[in-house]
């Protein structure tokens, strides 16, 4: 096979669209195998970027950028028609949720649509983003067998294209795992696409798993965030419970964690972020009333997590109540804008969702976030905010400092010792030993 050959010389051209958490870090990793890769993406931003050699992801150094293409193995491009030239083509394009928490394909199916107008014969496209199983079977395939340039009698899966779909399992700034150290699933359309796909792969990632179809392999990343998903609703729920009981949920994590089997630890927190846990269950829970299943136990694991922020709220106007002060009128600095320690990703960070509420209930609020120095623009939020700087001087003047995002490089000591109320959603004053009357959790 004219495609497998060129995979073990490492003549094959790989097409990857979407430049963003998932694609950009994939890109470096074939490039740096010494592979030829274009990058794709609608964004003329990151295109700029790329081709002077800068990083617009933190946790991406612009020196590795740098090399990569001055190398000359990654290029970025705004031009799609160049997907002809391509002869593997993976897409990492975002699967957001609509405002009635269904599936929102149109990136997918727009990524798609595109990749049928160019496709010919011999190449290979996988599906990386995640999505509702069925997705690679049901959407893609029946577009690549009716391409333009397949003319009347169209191209067949596994002979003129192959079609495959292996799960992105990014952990942003993991310093233990990477984009190469993580085992790849692959799930191919017939077993020929299985085989190259797999071929592909085995060139940067350590170890890839196969499976017997896209659908188990589309299955299989719903799975593992809806694991952490109910996990985490799990410890949320104990959380609230334990704290009417004067319980704290934290110390009791790290004893029930002594156990050396048949106990992993989760950790509460004042809601849901990433590309993945907040939305993924949601797209099993649509996908299965098509089947006529109600899936209770996921959806009510949404409901525990997504009530987090208000819970954070609530907690934070009780404990201004002890101290005579109203929320209405109060200033709230939320530490941390990222949904994650120590990384810039904004993408359904709870700490969005904390802002809208504290206004909503007439707060006036701020946010400080080194990682974040102005809140961008996201699919539901517009707010015109940039960080503020945190000093002794200010975080004396709020009324109340509500930690979201546990950074290390916040100065936990100062913040302690000049604030006048804190709420702590990550447990992080303790973590650093700091211990007072101020601090409260939530």
């Amino acid at each position: 096979m004219e495609l497998l050959e060129k995979i073990n010389n490492k003549k094959v051209k790989i097409g990857i669209i979407g430049l963003g958490y998932v694609g950009l870090p994939l890109g470096l990793e074939f490039a740096g195998k010494g592979f030829d890769v274009l990058g794709f993406d609608l964004d003329e931003r990151k295109i700029e970027f790329l081709k002077e050699g800068k990083s617009y992801i933190k946790h991406i150094s612009s020196e590795k950028i740098k090399k990569t293409v001055s190398d000359g193995k990654l290029r970025a491009t705004l031009d799609f028609s160049k997907i002809s030239e391509m002869d593997a083509i993976i897409i990492c394009v975002p699967t957001p949720l609509n405002e009635h928490r269904e599936p929102d394909m149109s990136y997918v199916e727009g990524t798609a649509k595109t990749i049928a107008k160019y496709l010919k014969k011999g190449q290979l496209i996988i599906l990386e983003s995640t999505t509702y199983p069925g997705t690679t079977e049901d959407i893609l395939l029946p577009l690549f067998e009716k391409a333009e340039p397949a003319g009347n009698n169209g191209f067949k899966v596994g002979k003129d294209f192959y079609l495959a779909f292996s799960p992105e399992r990014e952990d942003p700034n993991n310093p233990k795992y990477s984009t190469s150290t993580i085992p790849k699933v692959i799930g191919g359309v017939t077993q020929e696409c299985l085989k190259v796909t797999k071929a592909l792969y085995d060139q940067v990632i350590v170890e890839t798993v196969t499976v017997s179809s896209p659908r188990v392999a589309e299955a299989t990343k719903l799975l593992e965030n809806i694991y952490r998903s109910v996990n985490i609703a799990l410890v949320n729920e104990l959380k609230m419970v334990f704290d009417r009981m004067d319980i704290d949920i934290w110390e009791v994590v790290r004893a029930a964690s002594t156990k050396p089997f048949g106990y992993t630890p989760f950790y509460p927190g004042p809601g849901l972020g990433g590309h993945c846990i907040p939305i993924d269950p949601f797209y099993l829970t649509w996908k299965a009333r098509e089947f006529e299943i109600n899936t209770k136990f996921i959806e009510l694991a949404g409901e525990i997590n997504t009530y987090q922020p208000y819970y954070v709220v609530e907690r934070s106007m009780e404990i201004l109540n002890k101290f005579k002060k109203p929320l209405n009128g109060s200033k709230v600095l939320i530490l941390g804008a990222s949904y994650k320690k120590d990384i810039d990703d904004m993408r359904e960070s709870p700490s969005l969702k904390l802002i809208e509420i504290f206004r909503e209930r007439c707060a006036e609020v701020y946010y400080s976030d080194s990682y974040v120095p102005k809140l961008p623009k996201t699919r539901r939020y517009n707010y015109e905010m940039e960080s503020v700087e945190l000093t002794a001087e200010t975080v004396s003047k709020y009324d109340l400092i509500v930690l979201s995002t546990d950074h290390s490089n916040f100065d936990y000591k100062m913040i302690a010792e000049n604030a006048k109320l804190i709420i702590d959603t990550r447990n992080a004053f303790e973590k650093n030993k700091i211990s007072s009357n101020k601090i409260y959790k939530a």
